[in-house]
């Protein structure tokens, strides 16, 4: 069966849960170290994690998960129509001519002005259409894409692709198959033997949760959603004469936005806060996410012990038996804990090649619900789950 279509897997205007990976055409140049001429080029993810931690700032969706290698990245991303739907139509206009400017005198010139939020805000039709795509995968992907791309391409003096090609979306059908793909996520690094613990794994988001515990703070990547005074901007273009006024514009402007903030807290929390409604969307007023709301009904100390204990079952193939604890999260939802760690760290054999990932149950009954008859590894997958 071909692969499934985008419409198929995710919407707009519909509140899910995917599973992105993006891969480099130039396969370890992404982030790794160039065979030929030894040139390390690790720098790049923070790039690419900062770029992400701006767009999370600005975007109706969610950032649950993450992952940085020498050649691709994984994001498990969930979208917020529900989010979008509260923003007024001046915010929605400031959060797109953010991320999307249009032609602009100059780089550093591209914050929009008062009056260019307003004449996008009073544009119904145009406004619409906006409002779907800041809960659109497809645009969050293309937004984080793009710029690294360019600015690769920048730096390695060359044209063509960075890109394999679009991005590769899986569709999670349930908490079951969302427990077993963050982790998945997280313990990558891992599996590609850059590292030995999630405690090491830099530009993952275990990682950044876990010094984020620790009180760790970054400078904020988040967008300013303050809009440019018309003054401002005349008073921009009349010292733009020289590098020397230019330069002193830019590092004003950078004081003024710069602020630390909590390692993981562009990340949607972890722990879903089972006192607040299903319904609520928990819109964030940090400016740095969409929501509040968490992804998971587990707490962050058993997920992050449950991610320790399935990092040391790499190290060889033994079984060993899941600690009854563990085994208690576990069939919470519906996994078989005895092959819990063959569920991870073989997540490929079972939904490498499906357009969808979750308990059989799910991804049947997610099939139905798109007039499929099946995903492809919902029969491999069925003893790793609790029969229903």
């Amino acid at each position: 069966m071909g692969r499934p279509l985008r419409a198929e897997q995710f919407a707009a205007e519909e509140i899910c849960i995917v599973h992105a990976i993006q891969r480099c055409v130039r396969r370890a140049f992404l982030a790794g170290i160039d065979a030929q001429t030894g040139t390390d080029y690790s720098y790049r993810r923070e790039w690419i994690r900062r770029r992400m931690e701006a767009l999370a700032s600005v975007f109706g969706i969610d950032v649950l998960t993450y992952a940085i290698l020498s050649n691709h990245l994984h994001v498990i991303l969930r979208n917020r129509p529900d989010v979008v739907a509260a923003w007024t139509d001046e915010e929605v206009a400031l959060r797109w001519l953010r991320v999307f400017p249009g032609r602009r005198l100059d780089e550093h010139l591209a914050d929009p002005t008062e009056v260019e939020v307003q004449a996008l805000a009073s544009n119904p039709e145009r406004i619409t259409k906006i409002r779907q795509r800041l809960s659109d995968i497809s645009w969050f992907m293309r937004a984080l894409s793009e710029p690294i791309a360019r600015l690769a391409n920048r730096q390695d003096d060359c044209t063509g692709r960075f890109w394999e090609g679009r991005f590769k979306a899986q569709r999670i059908a349930d908490e079951a198959g969302l427990l077993a793909c963050a982790m998945y996520v997280d313990l990558n690094p891992i599996r590609a033997a850059m590292v030995e613990t999630p405690d090491q794994a830099v530009h993952t988001s275990a990682y950044d949760r876990i010094e984020g515990e620790k009180g760790s703070e970054i400078d904020s990547a988040a967008f300013d959603l303050i809009p440019v005074s018309l003054e401002e901007r005349v008073e921009e273009i009349r010292t733009k004469t020289t590098a020397q006024r230019k330069e002193k514009v830019k590092a004003s402007r950078s004081r003024k936005r710069s602020r630390r903030v909590r390692r993981d807290s562009w990340l949607a929390p972890l722990t879903l806060n089972r006192r607040t409604l299903s319904s609520n969307p928990e819109l964030s007023k940090s400016g740095v996410r969409a929501s509040d709301k968490g992804f998971l009904n587990l707490a962050w100390q058993d997920y992050l012990e449950l991610l320790r204990w399935t990092a040391v079952q790499g190290a060889d193939f033994a079984q060993r038996k899941v600690p009854k604890k563990l085994g208690d999260v576990l069939r919470s939802v519906g996994i078989e804990a005895s092959m819990w760690r063959d569920l991870v760290w073989n997540y490929k054999k079972y939904f490498g090649r499906s357009g969808c990932a979750g308990s059989p149950a799910a991804m049947n009954a997610d099939a139905a619900r798109h007039n499929r008859s099946w995903y492809q590894g919902h029969r491999q997958a069925s003893e790793c789950f609790a029969s229903s």
